[in-house]
């Protein structure tokens, strides 16, 4: 990414807001439960978020010929302390994801599922080696891809997720001056850093589970592709942004969200929101335009 592990920060609580806000209609989206700062002896101090997401439409037709709708509900806690994150998901086969992130898939209609995402950030182009710290098994069955964001080619998870039309090859930010990233960028890009996943998946059903294994795959390289591409196409939207700033935008996000799906935020309440709307009146919430 052409971007400084802060600003990188600042570029994906942007690009998740605003995703959300493009996913989110009365029947499908996002719901807020709960968001709240934290503090604890592993992760120290952060923000703690509670979501359900309601993505069915996302799923291809044959998941959604032998799964119950409830099962296509996705249950999130994530404990933000960037660069360290660990979010815990329940009854889902849907994907998301977050900075230094651990992610848990738990599903009572697939109890034996199980499908984890770590993310490792460092501030250079890629060049590190087994970040995660794999031992010998692991790394033997593991697979390694490099994605480009400049260069990556869309498939039917592609538009299936939202595909973004920025050509990076042309484009340039008006405030930093970055841009166009052409072949090889990452070898001069100043300043640039990069985010290690490491996603595993299991799926021990007969029938069903290799084709579940690599949909899923599939769906989480589109994913982390369209954010990814989001966040330094939406430079000039985010760039020069503090940390209170988008706090800020976050809980009115949190709010237009819930008014969205119809849904009452348990413990973010109302004057809360208000409150967010008042002090943070130069800089709106990112909105969607349906046509």
């Amino acid at each position: 990414m052409p971007m400084s592990l802060e600003e990188y920060q600042v570029s994906q609580m942007y690009m998740v807001l605003k995703m959300q806000q493009q996913s989110t209609n009365g029947a499908e989206g996002v719901e807020v439960l709960e968001s709240r700062p934290f503090q604890d002896d592993v992760f120290g101090k952060g923000q703690y978020t509670s979501k359900v997401y309601r993505l069915q439409s996302k799923a291809p037709a044959w998941l959604t010929s032998i799964a119950p709708t409830d099962a296509l509900v996705m249950q999130e806690e994530a404990w933000n302390a960037y660069p360290r994150c660990k979010t815990g998901m329940q009854c889902t086969l849907g994907t998301f994801f977050w900075s230094f992130a651990f992610l848990e898939f738990i599903c009572p209609y697939f109890t034996k599922f199980s499908l984890t995402i770590e993310t490792i950030h460092r501030a250079d182009n890629g060049t590190s080696e087994n970040v995660h710290g794999l031992n010998e098994e692991q790394l033997a069955a593991r697979q390694v891809e490099t994605i480009d964001i400049a260069s990556a080619e869309p498939d039917y998870w592609s538009y299936a997720i939202g595909s973004s039309n920025f050509d990076f090859s042309k484009f340039k930010s008006a405030k930093t001056g970055r841009g166009p990233l052409l072949d090889g960028w990452q070898e001069n890009c100043s300043p640039v850093m990069t985010a290690y996943k490491l996603v595993t998946i299991d799926a021990p059903y007969w029938g069903f589970g290799y084709r579940l294994e690599q949909a899923l795959l599939a769906g989480e390289r589109a994913l982390f592709i369209e954010s990814h591409r989001n966040c330094f196409g939406w430079i000039d939207e985010w760039f020069g942004m503090t940390m209170q700033q988008i706090r800020e935008l976050e809980q009115q996000g949190d709010c237009l969200l819930n008014e969205k799906i119809g849904k009452p935020i348990l413990l973010t309440d109302a004057a809360d929101c208000e409150q967010s709307f008042s002090h943070n009146s130069e800089r709106q919430v990112p909105q969607v335009v349906h046509t």
